[in-house]
Order: structure tokens, then sequence, then C-alpha cells
């Protein structure tokens, strides 16, 4: 009677997960793809192919790839000096690398509007260089990282700190250098979680707006990002061109979704 009632709160538990998934993931994402091809293929190639919709494309991936790069450097070395080293402020370290996930990314842009801007403290230092941050392609960078940097740390501390330093130790006494160290024992242990956390960077870099289209300016064919300018064509009641463009964004997050997959699969089978 016991295991009969286990299955009937699994068979539930599961039945409601599904339920879940399918109405709140799967329905808008076919209901997005349908709305925006509802006119026929000449329309929806028409709104894909728009110059503008192609630059917010291009500025998008090339964010996005500025992001992946310095995120990815700046999560090796944090999580190497945490897990490694023991220092004053660690804690503290830690603490302020989780910023982006407590604050709202709104606010975060604000933060650079204040610093680079035109009232912030470092505008004086950016005009005598003719330099240019706050609607601009450098403050959307700056504000894709700030909001994506703690993903590959996050991913890369808990594991680095399972893995222990009995293998690093052992070879730096036998005279390994730190980047031999890094390269021949660390990175074999931590790559798949190292992957996973640049394809969670990567995903939240392509879909954010908040702190973009505070710094951004709004400039089309400029500084718009590709979810900024379906926020154009959208308030435009340009609704086919928005839901077509936005199929764009949905394409790239399946084909990250089976990325990630395919990444724990991989180190789920390693672990074991």
């Amino acid at each position: 009677m016991r295991e009969y009632s286990g299955n009937i709160g699994k068979n539930a538990l599961i039945i409601l997960c599904f339920l879940f998934i399918v109405i709140m993931l799967l329905i808008p994402l076919i209901s997005v793809l349908a709305y925006a091809l509802r006119q026929g293929w000449a329309v929806f190639w028409e709104a894909i192919s728009d110059p503008y919709a192609l630059k917010a494309l291009k500025l998008t991936l090339v964010t996005t790839v500025w992001a992946l790069v310095i995120n990815t450097v700046f999560g090796i070395f944090a999580a190497w000096a945490l897990t490694r080293y023991r220092f004053r402020g660690q804690h503290i370290i830690e603490t302020l690398i989780d910023i982006p996930f407590a604050m709202s990314p709104v606010i975060a842009g604000l933060v650079f509007i204040l610093v680079f801007g035109r009232i912030g403290w470092a505008y004086p230092i950016l005009q005598q260089w003719d330099l240019k941050v706050v609607f601009a392609v450098p403050g959307i960078i700056l504000a894709t990282v700030f909001v994506t940097f703690p993903f590959v740390s996050r991913e890369l501390i808990p594991l680095m700190n399972a893995q222990g330093t009995d293998e690093e130790e052992a070879a730096a006494l036998m005279g390994a250098g730190t980047f031999h160290i890094f390269s021949k024992i660390t990175l074999p242990h931590i790559r798949w979680g190292l992957l996973y956390g640049m394809i969670l960077c990567t995903a939240r870099a392509l879909g954010e707006f908040g702190a973009v289209s505070v710094v951004s300016g709004h400039l089309r064919g400029k500084t718009n990002t590709l979810p900024l300018h379906i926020e154009i064509l959208f308030s435009e009641f340009k609704l086919t061109s928005a839901f077509a463009v936005s199929s764009i964004l949905v394409v790239l997050a399946i084909i990250i979704l089976i990325l990630k997959n395919i990444v724990q699969r991989k180190g789920k089978s390693e672990v074991q």
C-alpha cells in the first residue's frame, strides 16, 4: 500500500512538472514562432533581414562574445584565488561576486550612468581621452559584463573546492609551474563545469535588456541590441516583425539549451 501511494505521489509530481513546463515554456515559445510566421515566409524573412535587425543581431553577438571572454578569464582567476589561497577579505570578495544576482539590471545601468555619464565623476577623464562609454558600444559591453560575471566563477568555485589541492600540491613539489599545474591537472577536472558556466553566461548575455536599455540610449542601428530592437518594434505595434525577430532569440535559446544538456551529460558521465 505504501509503495502504491509512493507511485501516485511520484506520478503526480511528474505530471505537475510536465504541465508547468508546457504551460510556462513550450506554449509561449511555440506561440512566438507561430505568430512570426502567420503572414508567411516572405514577411518573416523581410523582418529578420531588415538592416536594423541585422545590425542589432551583430551588436548582440559582439557584446556576448566580449562578455563571455571577460567573464571566463575573471571567473577562472577568481575561482583559483578563492579556492587555492586564504587571505583577508576573501568572504567579502565572494559576497561581491553575487551582487549582480541580487541587484536589478536597471540599477546596474544607472550605476554606469552615474560613473561614466555626463553627471559621473569619470566623464571629464573620458572627455580628455575622447572616449565615450554611455550611449555607446563600450557601455553596452560593460553593462552586459556586469550582469553576467558571476556565472562562470559560481560554477567553478564549488567544483574546485570539491576537487581539493592534493594533485596540484604534488605537482608543485615535483617542480611544476602554476600554468602547467592549471593546464594539466586543474583544467581537465573543471572543463565541463567551465563550459557549463560559459553557456549560462552566453544565454544571459544574449537576452540582457534592463541594464543595456539604460546605457544604450536606444540609438537605432548603433546601440540597439536585439532585445532592444524587439522592444521598439513592439512599441510601434509592428507585432509580426517583433515576433519574427524574437524567433532569432528563441532559436539561439534552443541551441544553447541543447549545448547545455550535452555538457551536463558529459560532465555526469565523466564523474560516474
